[in-house]
């Protein structure tokens, strides 16, 4: 493959076809040569191919070159390459453009990209605009979106915890992890900690990384089971959820290991969650 990728970079040199300069730019990007993609994309952007500056934006984002990204997206947009609205408004939210970023989602949304929208939501929920976050997870619902009507389920349940919305998590739960999670605690609430267990366990299977805090959860308070719990816990770790040094580190509290225990409020901590540092300081002042 990299011979391959040579050859065709070297007979490229000097070509003026377009098509085969994107399609070897992808497969650049493809193997990890964001440079080489990048020079591929430019001399496709340089023949007049909006898509082109589409790619190189990605290229350079790939790069951690965020500001020549959005002139690349830019120059997308107005070539009339509406995918670039939503690559957009990650590099601007990237670079803490907020604004901006609200204004490409919205652009993205417009364009038909229910996606960008929907980042549109989450952003905006992120900010603490919880009813319009709401309206826009509605709208893209509406249009048939099965993620944005699992999003919208989600949250109607953290703020009502209405058990009349169990057949939009179970519909959900397959599209937005976070639903699995939802229907696993309502299943709890309504007295099916068994029923629980397996929707949870369908979703670590799945590879959902959200569903081990709320199955370490339930194996040690619905199940007494400290040993899975623990494990679970350390598998939600692994999969990127910090919030489980914080669970996992009272979980070995009371099992007596103040220095495990500590360890994990630590990391949680330095990662940002605030029960982590709370536990953190406790065990400071005590």
């Amino acid at each position: 493959m990299r011979k391959d990728l040579e050859v065709r970079l070297r007979r490229l040199r000097t070509s003026v076809d377009v098509d085969e300069l994107l399609d070897l730019g992808c497969d650049l990007a493809d193997a990890g040569r964001q440079s080489d993609a990048e020079w591929c994309f430019r001399r496709a952007a340089d023949l007049g191919e909006p898509v082109a500056f589409f790619n190189l934006g990605n290229a350079l984002a790939a790069q951690d070159r965020l500001e020549e990204a959005v002139v690349a997206y830019e120059q997308a947009l107005a070539g009339g390459e509406p995918d670039a609205w939503r690559n957009l408004g990650r590099v601007l939210e990237s670079l803490g453009d907020l604004a901006g970023a609200m204004r490409a989602y919205q652009g993205a949304a417009v364009a038909g990209d229910l996606q960008g929208g929907l980042q549109l939501a989450f952003l905006l929920q992120e900010q603490g605009e919880a009813e319009p976050a709401l309206e826009v997870a509605e709208m893209l619902a509406a249009a048939g979106d099965q993620e944005a009507a699992a999003v919208v389920a989600c949250w109607r349940w953290c703020a009502t915890r209405d058990r009349a919305l169990e057949p939009a998590l179970r519909a959900g739960a397959d599209h937005f992890p976070s639903a699995r999670g939802d229907l696993a605690q309502l299943l709890r609430d309504s007295g099916r900690p068994v029923e629980a267990r397996f929707v949870l366990e369908r979703g670590a299977k799945r590879g959902d990384a959200e569903v081990w805090l709320p199955l370490g959860n339930l194996y040690n308070e619905e199940m007494g089971d400290v040993e899975a719990a623990e494990e679970a816990f350390r598998s939600g770790i692994s999969a990127g959820d910090f919030y489980c040094h914080h669970n996992l580190g009272v979980l070995l509290a009371d099992r007596g290991d103040v220095e495990g225990a500590v360890e994990q409020f630590m990391f949680g901590a330095a990662a940002g969650d605030p029960m982590a540092a709370s536990a953190l300081r406790e065990f400071d002042r005590g």
